[in-house]
Parts: C-alpha cells; structure tokens; sequence
C-alpha cells in the first residue's frame, strides 16, 4: 500500500510540473493590415502594465494565471506602427482569453519600409513555438548561444555569405564574446531561405556550443572589425579582408589595421597595423566598382568617398588611397582648406587627405568654407530641414538606375533611430531624394546594412538590417529579447512611387 501511494503521490507531482501544452495558450497574432503578414516587436500591455512582445512571427503565446478565461484588455503599441484609438484614446483592444483560443489584431504600418524578423538572438520564434505554429529557421529559439549581437559585417566569400558581428550575449554571464563571432548562410538561389522568411545562420562555435572569437587579435580589450571585402580570383583563389580596430574604455581605439581571413582556422590574422592618425584607411561597408578601367573598392560609411585599387597589394599600401573631396591635398581635421576654380570648390580623388563626410560638410557649412548648395549631401526632411546621416550602406539599384543609400539620421526625433533613403545617379554624389522610412521612437537602430545580394525584381524590393538597442537613446526600459539584436526590414520602392508594388508580404 505504501508503495502505490509513494507512486500515486510521484505521478502527481510529475504532473503538475509538466508545462503546458501548447492548446493551453492563447494566440494572440498582430499583422499588418496591408499585407496580413505577423508583425515583430509589437508591445501588448494589460491595464496591470504586464508586458509582451510578439515573436517574429507576431505571436504572442499568452497564459497568464487569473486572466484566464475572462475578457483582457491590451493596450497595442511599436516603433513605427499603429492601432485605432477608442473615444478616450486608449490604443487597443479587449480580448475574450480562454486556453487553446486564438485573436488576430490587425496594425496600421507608418513605416514605409516593412519589420520582416529578428536575425540574432534568443526566441526569435519563441511564441510561436510554445502555441505549435511551424517556423521557418532550423534554430528557432537559441542559435549558437546568441543572446544579443552588436552591427554586422557581411560578404559573399567561396559560394556562400558570411556573418560577422561585434560585442555578442551569451546565456551563461554577461560578459560574452568580445572578439567577433561569425556564421555562414546559404544564398537564396543555392538553397537558402527566400530573405522575406528568414536567414538560416550556422555560426562558428567553441567546444560548449557559443559562437566563438573569429578575430581574437592580439592587445587587450575588444576586436571590432568592418571593411569586410572579398577580392575575387575565382572562387578558390578569393580572399577576404577586413579592417579592425582594438578598443580600451570607455570607447577608444588604440590600434587598427588590417587583417585576412584564414579559410583553416576559421578566423581572422593580422596583416598590417595603420597608423592612428592615417588619413586614409579601410572601413564601413564596401563595394566594388569600375572607373576609367580601374576596378576598385569604394568603402562607405556611409558614403563611399574613400577609394583603392581592388587589390591585396593595394589593400595593404595607404599611399594608394583617396579621398573624393574639395578639401586641398594634404588636409587634416585641424587644418581645412577648401580647393577653389573660379571661385567654385572643385571635388577630385586626392591622396593623403581627409575623407569627406556628412559631419565635415557640416562644419565647412557653419564656418562658411562651403555653401549649402555646393556640398555633396543634399539631404533634406518634410520641413526642408536639413538632414546629417550617421552611419549607412551604399549599393548599385539595377531598378533606379543609381545608387542607393540607407543610412541612420545622427540626432533625428531619437538620437540614432530613423532610418533614411537617398540616391545618387553618381556614386560620388550629390545624394538627393531624402526619405525616412523607418522611425524607432526614443531608440537605436544604428549601423544600418544593406543586402544587395538579397534584393528582388532588380532592386525594386530591398533588404537591410540594422541593431536595435537602447544603447545612445536615453531608454532604459530594453525590449526583452529584442534589444542588442539585429532586426531586418525590406523596402519596396513602389511604396516610394518608383515601380510597381510587390505582392510578397
């Protein structure tokens, strides 16, 4: 008798410890009403300020003890989105809760670019999971031990795209990898995920699982890298380089230079160190292109205006890069002059000199070196309030027949989270056609990137990816699982009126 009740009481206890089913939750589904598609990172607040976020699917799994079975309401609110407004101005719903049920509640996108998924990170198809929806990504919920990631680095080396990123969470401490991990993925035409679904990321790991340091350079302090350009011989005689740079407190850099990827060890090597106060050096985001018969790498950040031969002997030589500027030759941050003709600046490649930029124009703008309308960035809001763009990339668009920059506002209505569209029909400028597409309220998205190799329909459908952090903004309330995370968004220029809309959600 005493045993079949020590066994009753076990089974019991086994019992109620078992979490629950997947029919037991609540679905709650937000899409947007233009496309139905679930939309990420919407905010579902009940009046007792209990927060949840959907997954990237728009899935909230909801099972809240004492708010089963009975009417709930949720105030609905994210970046860049919006729900209809009752008679006292409460932004949601009220929702009949009972376990195994399901709501959908349509959202009103303001972007004009559209919130696809979250890339890195720790449940990004969390909900979605517990309620038994299918997900798209083979690692749905903890990838490589990912807990948040810093701004990425990407290219198309040997067949396949490689990831890079910087300071990456872990599960175990706070204190991570600090070295940059890296991944690979499958291009979409060689087996990958269609980029409007997902990314499958295979991430290079220690022994325990985490992503492991892909550049632990020597020196203390964290590795960053960017720069990251492949120089194609062919598929088994391309190489990858990339410019780093080693940080102390509180963000320094100390030492740059450049390095190489080594296709054995599955890590990055010191070529070459630069000079702090080099005027010229690789960074940003690269491209390749052709001038007068030259095939060269432009690096961007955002603005492609530093140049090299395309290279690895040029790569590794500072004497062989220029800067497309109107400053004279030899020009350093305290010593400006502006190269005049006629009394007009005159813009050429130049050696051993300063990159242009948008702060710079800035500054040659307030001390009266340059009129307004002789800069290159010619970046303008609603207002017609001028517009200084931070950090970016810039790609070729086949559709526009220019190129196209996406690139983060410094200091717009959040210190570093509008996100803006320009082009050029020069790839030297002057940029125009300034639009804001996306809008973080009081929050980071920095280090925008775009995916050129991703994009549809001969560029009328873009694909970028940025971090998404409280980190500069003044919010201290992170967004669980979503903060310290790379986010992608897709842009169709038809929502811009240049071309016919896409039908894809």
């Amino acid at each position: 008798m005493r045993s079949a009740r020590s066994t009753f009481i076990v089974l019991l206890l086994l019992l109620t410890c078992v979490p629950a089913a997947a029919h037991d939750y609540f679905a709650i589904k937000v899409v947007d009403q233009q496309t139905g598609r679930g939309v990420p990172m919407v905010e579902l607040k009940t009046v007792n300020h209990v927060r949840y976020y959907t997954d990237s699917a728009g899935v909230v799994a909801f099972d809240e003890p004492g708010l089963m079975n009975q009417t709930v309401y949720f105030h609905v609110w994210s970046h860049g989105y919006e729900f209809p407004e009752d008679g006292f101005g409460y932004r949601g719903t009220r929702l009949d809760v009972r376990p195994g049920g399901m709501a959908t509640l349509k959202i009103k996108r303001l972007n004009i670019a559209r919130r696809l998924y979250r890339i890195t990170g720790a449940g990004i198809y969390r909900d979605s999971v517990l309620v038994g929806h299918p997900t798209p990504i083979k690692q749905p919920v903890l990838n490589g031990q990912v807990f948040g990631s810093d701004s990425v680095v990407n290219a198309v080396y040997k067949g396949k795209l490689h990831w890079f990123w910087g300071d990456t969470h872990r599960p175990s401490y706070p204190l991570g990898n600090f070295d940059v991990p890296g991944a690979v993925s499958q291009l979409p035409r060689d087996g990958g995920l269609d980029p409007e679904i997902g990314v499958d990321l295979e991430y290079f790991v220690d022994r325990n699982g985490f992503a492991k340091p892909m550049a632990k350079l020597a020196g203390a302090g964290p590795t960053w890298i960017n720069g990251l350009v492949t120089l194609d011989g062919g598929t088994d005689r391309a190489r990858m380089f990339a410019a780093y740079v080693k940080i102390k407190p509180p963000l320094t850099v100390y030492e740059r230079g450049l390095a190489e990827f080594n296709d054995q060890t599955h890590r990055f090597e010191k070529l070459e160190s630069i000079a702090i106060d080099a005027p010229l050096f690789p960074g940003g985001h690269p491209i390749t292109h052709q001038d007068e018969g030259i095939q060269y790498v432009y690096f961007g950040d955002p603005f492609p205006l530093v140049r090299v031969p395309a290279t690895a002997e040029a790569l590794r030589d500072l004497s062989r890069y220029e800067a497309y500027t109107c400053l004279k030759q030899g020009s350093r941050a305290d010593s400006i002059a502006v190269e005049r003709r006629n009394g007009a600046p005159v813009f050429s490649w130049k050696s051993d000199t300063i990159p242009f930029t948008p702060m710079l124009q800035d500054r040659l703008i307030r001390e009266g070196h340059l009129d307004t309308a002789d800069g290159l960035f010619r970046l303008v809001d609603e207002t017609g309030k001028p517009v200084t763009m931070h950090r970016g990339s810039v790609a070729w668009n086949e559709h526009r027949g220019r190129w196209v920059m996406i690139g983060v506002q410094h200091a717009g209505t959040s210190m570093l989270g509008e996100v803006w569209y320009a082009d050029s029909v020069e790839l030297t400028g002057p940029w125009i056609n300034a639009r804001k597409i996306v809008s973080h309220e009081q929050y980071s998205f920095y280090n925008p990137k775009q995916h050129p190799m991703f994009a549809k329909h001969d560029g009328r459908v873009i694909f970028f990816e940025g971090t998404y952090t409280a980190t500069f903004s003044g919010n201290d309330a992170p967004t669980p699982r979503y903060d310290y995370n790379q986010m992608m968004y897709k842009l169709d220029l038809a929502d811009l009126g240049w071309g016919e809309r896409s039908t894809s959600k």
